[in-house]
């Protein structure tokens, strides 16, 4: 597994390290932690010798700038956040091997094409934050990594610290292959004694117009189409629960009626949960789909844990017995 860790030295980005100590990481792998110095007003001008002793190796204008910026004040500070946090990890995680990496430019853009080049199975940033580094929003950047990333992204917020207290999980299904996906993605992970899952399924049934109220063939019809998606709900989630009992967790099949963005939000929070787990894209039923904007989107920007927003990349298949 690999995983890129966005960081900028704030508290929610200390919280997301934190968070990583109950996400069920495997017992080794690989992980980047990346620091983006974005830069508002250019530095100070270099002296003559210097831009000399460097244009003599730099090939271009572009190159020449990139260089000057790499031994640049703001890129060395976010150079040492880099390397803290790597150590961070390191202490916490001892049997994977851990690089840290600093640059300058667009935190999203940056951070979009080093998962590309990578090939990260997971980016992980804060929920939001202010850079020691710059005026780092995590808040825009994450949101824009849900939305654009080819991987999956997890917006951590930290964890409850409480003894003996289990890891609680919410995954929401909706049937879609991403939503497969991230069901084995919890099942792959490395999750303590105890830990607890529930398998989510939002109904949102459908209703007659106010002239299909008065017409009883289409009122029954609308009943009998409702009550057979709940049957299919129920078996779905129930499946879906066993195969995580069958991997040593706790879990429970759960099926409601109501609007995605708010059941699962109030759920987890009235729950305790720590984190929850979504697939990118799908469909909550026969009519709406479960678009990244307005479910996954608006969940990981008002839920109170982490949320996981899980993409299957292509040629890379997830199964229950690991990650391949």
């Amino acid at each position: 597994m690999k995983v890129l860790i966005a960081y900028d030295g704030s508290k929610c980005a200390d919280a997301a390290l934190d968070d990583l100590t109950h996400a069920g990481l495997p017992p080794a792998g690989e992980a980047l932690v990346m620091s983006v110095a974005e830069v508002w007003l250019p530095p100070p001008p270099p002296s003559s010798y210097e831009i000399v002793e460097m244009a003599a190796t730099a090939k271009g204008p572009l190159a020449l700038e990139r260089k000057y910026m790499s031994g640049s004040k703001v890129v060395k500070d976010a150079a040492l956040l880099a390397e803290e946090a790597a150590e961070q990890f390191q202490a916490n995680f001892p049997n994977w091997k851990v690089k840290h990496e600093s640059i300058w430019g667009s935190p999203n853009w940056e951070l979009f094409a080093k998962a590309e080049g990578w090939k990260a199975d997971l980016i992980v940033v804060g929920s939001h934050g202010r850079s020691a580094i710059g005026r780092w929003f995590l808040g825009s950047i994450s949101q824009w990594l849900l939305n654009e990333a080819r991987c999956s992204v997890r917006v951590a917020r930290g964890k409850l610290d409480e003894p003996d207290f289990p890891v609680r999980l919410i995954v929401g299904l909706d049937g879609s292959k991403n939503a497969e996906a991230a069901l084995h993605e919890v099942a792959a992970r490395n999750w303590p004694d105890k830990s607890e899952v529930r398998v989510v399924i939002v109904d949102q049934p459908l209703e007659p117009t106010v002239v299909g109220e008065l017409i009883p063939v289409v009122r029954r019809s609308v009943k009998e189409s409702n009550e057979e998606e709940n049957i299919h709900s129920r078996r779905l989630a129930e499946a879906a629960a066993e195969s995580l009992r069958a991997k040593g967790l706790r879990a429970e099949a759960v099926v409601v009626e109501g609007d995605p963005k708010q059941v699962l939000v109030k759920m987890a929070e009235d729950w305790r949960a720590d984190c929850i787990f979504l697939g990118a894209t799908g469909i909550t039923n026969r009519v709406e789909k479960f678009l990244l904007g307005s479910v996954a989107g608006a969940v990981a920007a008002r839920a109170h844990c982490s949320v996981e927003i899980v993409r299957q990349r292509k040629g890379r298949r997830t199964n229950v017995n690991g990650h391949n």
